[in-house]
């Protein structure tokens, strides 16, 4: 049965008993990566807003305890997986498809080659982090704790700022590193995303430091607001921004630098890049 049928079918009590608890325990390891390697899930950017929209229906009428006739268990848990995905968890919307954890890992490549390629001159950096930061800040604020009252003064500033300390930091780097081994200027488009990073998130959450969270029990219940929280919470998100940069921006430089040495592959790089250029023209 389409969970997206038009038919109204009767309802039934849920073969879940609780619907918003996630499918794997969160306080172990395992169950985190259980559940987030299934959100991040770059598939689900394929699921239609028509799709993302049956799977909240679905979300919300087992949460009251009762779904369609004929819904299976796995169809829940499935629904469940595209909610947590693709909806906000305060204001309930459907989120931008690129603005989503599913979109990291393709956006994510494309951009990580454009930082690695171009990050000798100047305007190369500047193009290089325009792409890297335009896409940062619709991410920041796509996923923006929507309690928090964002101004649009405050997200320009942010991306202003952030870019600002990308192409800064490239520059004063590309100069330091001049007379080193190749290799080294290699690095510098990482230590300008790491920078960007702690410039952009705490800017474009400032309203969280400034007035904190909300804070909940256990059981769900709002315990209060909390500054601490909040700059717990958003130095934890610079941290794993920049860890979740390091295979590609790191390890990839240091894989290129020992490929090129290898005339098979210069060659093959050549004759892809001849063919991407046809294929483009």
């Amino acid at each position: 049965m389409s969970l997206s049928s038009k038919q109204p079918p009767d309802l039934v009590p849920s073969p879940v008993n609780d619907i918003s608890q996630l499918r794997w325990d969160q306080a172990t390891f395992l169950g985190r990566l259980n559940h987030f390697s299934r959100i991040t899930d770059p598939r689900l950017l394929l699921k239609s807003r028509r799709d993302v929209g049956a799977a909240q229906h679905l979300y919300h009428l087992a949460k009251e305890g009762h779904v369609p006739r004929g819904t299976t268990q796995t169809q829940l848990y499935h629904a469940q997986t595209l909610y947590h995905s693709a909806v906000h968890p305060d204001s309930d919307g459907i989120m931008h498809p690129m603005g989503r954890m599913s979109a990291q890992v393709p956006f994510g490549m494309v951009i990580t080659g454009i930082l690695l390629a171009l990050y000798k001159t100047t305007p190369q950096v500047m193009f290089a982090q325009f792409i890297n930061q335009t896409f940062n800040a619709f991410v920041n604020y796509t996923n923006r704790n929507a309690k928090s009252q964002t101004t649009n003064q405050q997200i320009g500033i942010s991306y202003v700022g952030a870019m600002t300390g990308a192409v800064g930091v490239s520059v004063i780097a590309n100069k330091l590193v001049k007379g080193a081994p190749p290799l080294v200027g290699r690095f510098v488009p990482f230590l300008a995303v790491a920078t960007a990073n702690c410039i952009n998130i705490p800017m474009m959450r400032q309203g969280e430091i400034s007035n904190g969270v909300i804070v909940l029990d256990k059981d769900g219940h709002q315990l209060g607001e909390s500054k601490k929280a909040a700059a717990k919470g958003i130095t934890q998100v610079c941290l794993s921004r920049i860890t979740m940069a390091v295979p590609g921006m790191l390890l990839s430089p240091v894989i290129m630098e020992r490929l090129e040495r290898y005339k098979f592959f210069r060659v093959g790089l050549k004759l892809l890049m001849v063919a991407f250029s046809k294929a483009i023209l």
